[in-house]
């Protein structure tokens, strides 16, 4: 009788587990889609990143003639243009969303996260396009080849990011299943590191501001940020090439603010479904296992993050050798 009481009472907690079971599945389901349209996707991105840019290359045009009446519009179609340019392929929305989906952490210090990455990629931008063209007087080859290398060095950031990420999550795992070892019976209990109580001893999403996140977040902010926008740096070369070099430099950064909002929204999109996830699981599961689950969910972020690292590096051309898938 109490093995069939016992039975009945596991097969109803496994069916309190069904909002979470029905949320990875449309999760799941939302991916293969996403995989099948990539390739249509990155076509007319390309096709109208060309046509921007091409408007882009008239406005400054019109800024060179009458900047009072030009700059305005130029300001805006380049905020206009970060947004949207943020919304196509990208290895930074790659990055901001595997770490919110699979580490706890804070709304604002996510936020955070994506607008210091933005602008440190406008900033990448107009530093390369100063120092190579200007200080050094080198040709505009050699802009486009130096951006090249920056952006497989930001490639390089997010497989080092995604090996500390399976680093961290490996040394907490094996923590967490190590046998738990009773060294002797005393009148109260201590806790520490393999007590074997089920009491948290993993740190917290308030905790994460401490200790060695600071790394992660940022080679989050290095890796989302070294690589300079295309079109930031096409604007700050055409406008130097006409002499209107300063207005390109105001485009460049109001195109980083765009694409701030746009990433932002998306680390708040991220996050949401984080904690709609963990609000679905509940606290059914006992302590030891919710552990167990979230940091094996963090492994799994830094093998996806060391994946898409060797894939972005391989598809990675130099100059004028077409298409990219990010």
């Amino acid at each position: 009788m109490s093995v069939m009481m016992s039975a009945a009472a596991r097969k109803r907690r496994l069916l309190h587990w069904w909002p979470l079971v029905l949320f990875m599945v449309c999760a799941l389901a939302a991916a293969l889609w996403l995989w099948q349209i990539w390739p249509q996707v990155m076509v007319k991105s390309v096709i109208w990143q060309r046509d921007v840019n091409m408007k882009m290359s008239s406005l400054l045009k019109a800024v060179a003639e009458n900047p009072h009446q030009a700059g305005g519009a130029l300001l805006l179609f380049s905020f206009v243009y970060g947004v949207l340019h943020a919304l196509g392929p990208g290895h930074g929305k790659v990055v901001i969303a595997t770490w919110l989906a699979t580490h706890p952490s804070k709304l604002k210090p996510a936020i955070g996260l994506t607008l210091a990455s933005s602008l440190l990629q406008g900033l990448v931008a107009i530093a390369l396009v100063v120092v190579v063209l200007s200080i050094l007087a080198l040709p505009a080859r050699q802009l486009h080849l130096s951006g090249y290398w920056l952006e497989k060095g930001s490639y390089l950031l997010v497989g080092v990011l995604g090996v500390l990420l399976c680093w961290r999550a490996l040394k907490k795992l094996r923590a967490l299943l190590r046998a738990p070892k009773f060294r002797a019976f005393t009148p109260h209990h201590e806790h520490h590191a393999n007590c074997g109580c089920g009491h948290q001893h993993l740190p917290t999403s308030a905790q994460l501001q401490n200790g060695e996140d600071w790394r992660a977040r940022l080679m989050i902010i290095l890796s989302m940020g070294m690589r300079p926008c295309s079109g930031a740096i096409m604007v700050l070369l055409f406008s130097k090439v006409i002499g209107v070099f300063s207005w390109g430099v105001a485009s460049a950064l109001a195109m980083a603010v765009g694409t701030s909002l746009t990433i932002s929204s998306l680390a708040l999109l991220v996050h949401g479904f984080r904690q709609l996830a963990v609000k679905l699981s509940g606290e059914r599961a006992p302590v030891l296992w919710r552990q167990v689950g979230w940091t094996t969910l963090a492994l799994a972020g830094g093998v996806l993050l060391v994946s898409a690292s060797v894939v972005m590096w391989v598809s990675a051309l130099p100059p004028g050798g077409g298409l990219r898938p990010f």
